[in-house]
């Protein structure tokens, strides 16, 4: 699907001074962050109520983003909004779409995501003039398929198996609830109180943006409010060809692998970049990456390489402004259909996101070679998916707990790595409270804590992964998402990988297992561990400051023997540093230990 391009400036301020024109933006802003926390108050299940696995934003009467809310994931980023409203003026057209109707989309051939992601949206209309829309994508629960969560599973090898898709559907028709809708929500989920109750709140946010963004275009006339876009736009796309006029023109790539497709286990999964920087604009080519695979980690182009490319050019190149359409009008993607980033429409996308983390990493892998002093490292580059669920004792209940890994990001040429982090696809997604979780189901988590030397070593160290460990006293299952173990998060100029990620069961008897993608039942007395990977380092680890080794070391992020092999520290008993040895070994020459 074509992207048109954002207006230009021009005639932006005619009708405007300067201080009426940044009122008009920071109230557009505003919106969706308002709306965002009215979600977070109003929804029923902790993954949209804690975990905040959401988006917010206004878009034109195109689809083109004006202005998204700040905590929405970067998963969505000035994409998943505007495919969604496309959609249902590619099936209603402009005149179809009424003031009062509230549409929802979650199709595979339009968003690309797994089906979970479904954006609602509505018309916003001041005296019969058609504004743009107010949207609200959430991960609904559990939309159906084979198991619970519906995008949980490891093993599917089609759409369907995935749950239900709701092809730009009224929910709300003119103002009036089509209950039969509805009810088809409700039978088609495991959890439909708590899905209808996320619903509500989604709905309710639509409608609320909407009225926001009406008082704001009656306050200022359509007019300055159109001006205001374009300025907001022009902008954007001013301040991103900024950094691309300072750097070199060239192409310039990187590649990395994921470990399997969930099916062939055997089997790696190639992620390939090429970048040219040329013309003032951004071409990112993802044509080198494999075809799409048979397990469900693929994506359409939308959820897929539009996400992966719009995330990585967001970072680098502006990474500190409210994101708009025009941060994109620069950047091209190219990638021919059928790859897993391209994935044709009944392929199976339950774990969609699942690798876009590793394709962001290496796309700004590449385009570090053309900004050095930007260049990081790779961080744990995973969702690190782990999903609880079963049923309550008691009651018979079903319950469901998604959660994913926090993890180390990569260092840089100033700086170490930061973390624990979520991975770059998800922002700063927060953690639902263990008081929460341990008054919900039927688990505890009993600790929860760095791993020390999981950060790849360099002059500057990568972050920290981070290991939870979870005690069972009834009987649940657990599935996993995890990855980048064959291609651990890599490091930059000398410095070294980070540690990779893994699950362990450690059953009550004593017999241990580790695995990494795939279901599991949980038994009475079991203790499960989730690690997570820390991020790769930065330059030569000998060139990293002894007293930056030695705080590590009284941290507990390193340990001695990790701060002698790899940094050429050496340490007393007391845990001082030995001067002499340390220069010794640093030097070349061998220590006695």
């Amino acid at each position: 699907m074509s992207r048109p391009r954002p207006l230009s400036r021009s005639a932006a301020y005619i009708e405007l001074d300067p201080i009426t024109l940044q009122v008009i933006r920071h109230e557009l802003v505003a919106v969706p962050n308002q709306i965002e926390k009215n979600i977070e108050r109003t929804a029923f299940s902790p993954l949209v109520q804690e975990y905040k696995d959401y988006s917010v934003g206004f878009v034109d009467p195109s689809g083109r983003l004006v202005a998204q809310s700040r905590g929405s994931l970067p998963i969505f980023v000035a994409n998943a909004l505007g495919a969604g409203v496309r959609e249902g003026l590619q099936i209603h057209g402009v005149d179809g779409l009424a003031d009062g109707d509230l549409i929802i989309s979650n199709t595979a051939a339009v968003l690309g995501q797994h089906l979970n992601n479904v954006v609602a949206y509505t018309p916003v209309r001041v005296a019969g003039t058609l504004a743009g829309f107010f949207a609200v994508l959430v991960h609904w629960i559990d939309v159906g398929g084979a198991v619970p969560g519906s995008c949980q599973s490891t093993t599917t090898t089609d759409v369907w198996q995935e749950g239900v898709q709701y092809p730009a559907m009224k929910l709300v028709a003119a103002g009036r609830r089509r209950d039969d809708v509805f009810r088809l929500i409700a039978i088609n989920s495991r959890f439909p109180r708590l899905l209808l109750g996320d619903l509500e709140a989604q709905l309710g946010g639509c409608v609320m943006g909407r009225d926001l963004i009406v008082a704001i275009v009656l306050k200022y006339g359509q007019q300055a409010v159109n001006a205001a876009i374009r300025a907001m736009w022009h902008d954007a796309d001013a301040a991103v060809g900024k950094v691309l006029g300072s750097l070199p023109a060239g192409t310039y790539a990187a590649e990395a692998y994921l470990d399997d497709d969930g099916i062939r286990l055997d089997q790696r999964v190639r992620v390939h970049a090429q970048v040219t920087i040329a013309d003032g604009r951004l071409t990112i080519d993802l044509s080198g990456c494999d075809d799409q695979v048979k397990g469900p980690f693929n994506a359409g182009r939308n959820g897929g390489a539009i996400a992966a490319a719009r995330i990585a050019c967001k970072y680098l190149l502006a990474a500190d402004t409210p994101v708009n359409e025009g941060d994109f009008a620069r950047l091209d993607v190219v990638i021919p259909e059928g790859k897993f980033l391209s994935a044709r429409p009944d392929a199976p996308i339950g774990g969609s996101g699942a690798m876009i983390p590793t394709v962001v990493d290496t796309i700004l892998r590449a385009m570090g070679q053309a900004l050095p002093d930007r260049a990081i490292a790779a961080h744990h580059g995973i969702y690190g998916v782990h999903s609880l669920f079963g049923t309550l004792p008691g009651s018979g209940d079903r319950f469901f707990n998604l959660d994913t890994a926090t993890g180390g990001w990569g260092a840089s040429a100033t700086v170490d790595g930061a973390g624990p982090f979520r991975s770059n696809a998800h922002g700063d997604v927060p953690d639902v409270p263990v008081e929460m979780q341990e008054a919900l189901f039927p688990y505890r988590l009993t600790a929860k804590g760095l791993i020390a030397d999981s950060g790849g070593a360099g002059c500057h160290r990568g972050g920290l992964g981070v290991e939870k460990r979870y005690r069972f006293a009834h009987p649940c299952h657990v599935i996993a998402k995890f990855d980048r173990v064959a291609c651990p998060p890599w490091g930059l100029e000398g410095g070294q990988a980070g540690s990779s990620g893994q699950v362990q069961i450690i059953r009550a008897d004593g017999t241990e297992e580790v695995f990494f993608k795939g279901e599991r039942e949980l038994r009475p007395g079991d203790e499960l561990r989730v690690r997570s990977g820390g991020g790769g380092g930065y330059g030569n680890p000998f060139d990293r400051p002894v007293g930056a080794v030695e705080a590590d070391v009284r941290s507990g992020y390193v340990t001695v023997g990790q701060a002698r092999a790899l940094y050429g520290v050496v340490f007393s008993t007391d845990l001082s540093v030995d001067p002499a040895a340390t220069a010794a070994l640093r030097q070349g020459q061998d220590v006695a230990a």
